[in-house]
């Protein structure tokens, strides 16, 4: 069924309301929506959680977080919008919680008015619980017999049926196997069109972006291959550390978790697809996972540690190393910053390097996608003052965060006696072209998963297709045994500069 181009109105079940997405992420988008007028009248927010909770507390406990993290908040429109939320009491792992659940779902939507003819209510999961508990809760949404689209309404009257979707947080599996048993969890009670991998990255407005300027512009298609482009680089850079999260989450995960098989694959995915037929989900996703089946494989530990470097920052003034974080066991050997080299093997980008890398506590907190060129077939102007002194060839810089924009670097003369080259930007500032506060990432995936639109959700053959990339630089091996320390404040190892440096460009130092 193609996606509705309006909301429609459901109840959103948040398994995990009174952790720390749903209060920082996930309602006060709600609340920038509800203040836009971009919700349905009828949805309703239905918070799930073991912490014993009135509707009334949940809302005021809410309310503080609305405040704090919202770009605007008045207390006369959170009042109203409060209306919307509800609270149930109860573990979402322990089956015996779901029929009073399912009751109460039942009861909203007869309160909103939004049950439909057959199958109550649209209903909307949200998985906003530990990665563990995954697999149990959708066991349990399905023996309920909450989920009934696809298995017995349908065949009735598919307009008058209410649907079921879910939506799923990262991280999809901490590895390949656990990636794929947990597709295989979703797919024995969801059909796959009802799921929703998000990836808050995708909904970012340079992220977007970035097919409307490959697409929407004939300009870049005919240079969009390995005919003019050197090489690509994905950087992702934070100035923070790891901090409070160092025991709790971050030390099982690392950085090529946290960042290159979710997020930074999505965009090199978005960089190097082929033109889909359409703007659908389905046009774009198969053209994503046929660039990641097309994707080079390291066949060795050996191999992978050519292809890539791990590092961990060291002690600083503005805190400690990061294997003294409390809760950190340096015997895991967990990375604060990866870098790796990964090529396709197809016929637009054979041979073309595509560098990407993450790190904590480095020089800026940047995310910018860098397209180098080829350097003119015949150097006519060889010798001349300022080629090969600092003077950089042409790129394309796309700047996703924090400042959206798009900068297209030129070489030109000098003005003045003489002939001397320089570099020069063309910049296009996003929001100072086109106005408007960037909304909330999580804001418009919400929407767009009501309206049953997934363009911008993950498929299972990608999330398997990331981590099948990825895989050979988690296993043990060499490189694991190497990881480097690395200065706070800098680009992270010299070791990663070289990576890079052996196909003949540098990393974009940007000062963000």
């Amino acid at each position: 069924m193609p996606p509705s181009t309006v909301p429609e109105p459901c109840v959103l079940v948040i398994f995990g309301a009174s952790g720390d997405l749903t209060a920082r992420k996930l309602v006060p988008a709600l609340y920038e929506l509800d203040q836009r007028r971009q919700l349905p009248d009828g949805l309703c927010v239905l918070g799930v959680s073991r912490t014993a909770m009135t509707d009334d507390a949940f809302r005021d406990r809410m309310r503080e977080s609305v405040s704090n993290h919202a770009h605007a908040f008045d207390a006369d429109r959170y009042a109203a919008f409060a209306r919307r939320l509800h609270y149930f009491a109860g573990d979402a792992v322990r089956p015996e919680a779901y029929p009073s659940l399912a009751r109460r779902i039942e009861s909203l939507g007869a309160e909103r008015r939004i049950a439909r003819a057959q199958g109550g209510p649209n209903v909307l999961f949200y998985l906003s619980v530990a990665p563990e508990l995954y697999e149990p809760i959708v066991a349990n949404v399905g023996a309920s017999g909450l989920v009934t689209e696809g298995k017995r309404w349908c065949v009735i009257d598919p307009a008058a049926t209410a649907w079921q979707r879910i939506v799923v947080e990262k991280p999809f599996g901490t590895d390949l196997a656990t990636a794929r048993s947990l597709n295989r969890a979703l797919g024995r009670v969801f059909e796959e069109d009802a799921v929703y991998r998000i990836d808050h990255y995708l909904g970012k407005e340079l992220v977007q972006n970035l097919l409307v300027m490959r697409f929407a512009n004939s300009i870049f298609e005919p240079i969009w291959n390995r005919d003019a482009v050197h090489s690509v680089q994905m950087t992702a850079a934070e100035t923070i550390g790891v901090g409070a999260r160092a025991g709790s989450f971050y030390d099982g995960a690392g950085a090529i978790r946290d960042m290159i098989q979710s997020h930074l694959l999505q965009v090199l995915a978005l960089v190097a697809m082929e033109p889909p037929p359409r703007y659908e989900a389905d046009a774009i996703v198969r053209e994503k996972i046929k660039l990641f089946s097309a994707a080079k494989i390291a066949a060795s530990p050996e191999e992978a540690a050519s292809w890539g470097v791990l590092g961990r920052y060291g002690a600083g003034p503005d805190g400690p190393a990061y294997a003294d974080e409390a809760g950190v066991d340096p015997s895991r050997r967990t990375e604060t910053f990866a870098a790796m080299r990964v090529e396709f093997d197809n016929w637009r980008w054979a041979g073309v390097p595509f560098f990407v890398r993450t790190g904590k506590r480095l020089a800026a907190k940047l995310t910018e996608v860098v397209v180098q060129f080829r350097e003119p077939p015949t150097a006519i102007f060889r010798g001349v003052r300022g080629l090969g002194d600092g003077c950089s060839p042409n790129r394309l810089v796309i700047n996703v965060a924090p400042r959206e924009g798009i900068s297209l670097e030129l070489r030109g003369k000098v003005p003045g006696a003489g002939l001397r080259i320089a570099s020069a930007a063309l910049d296009l500032d996003y929001v100072e072209r086109f106005g408007g506060e960037p909304i909330e990432a999580y804001g418009p995936l919400l929407l767009d998963a009501m309206r049953g639109d997934r363009t911008l959700f993950k498929h299972r053959d990608e999330v398997e297709g990331g981590w099948s990339i990825v895989q050979p630089f988690l296993d043990p091996g060499p490189l694991r045994e190497r990881i480097a320390t690395y200065a706070p404040g800098s680009w992270g190892p010299a070791e990663a500069d070289a990576l890079i440096e052996a196909s003949g460009c540098r990393w974009h130092n940007s000062s963000g």
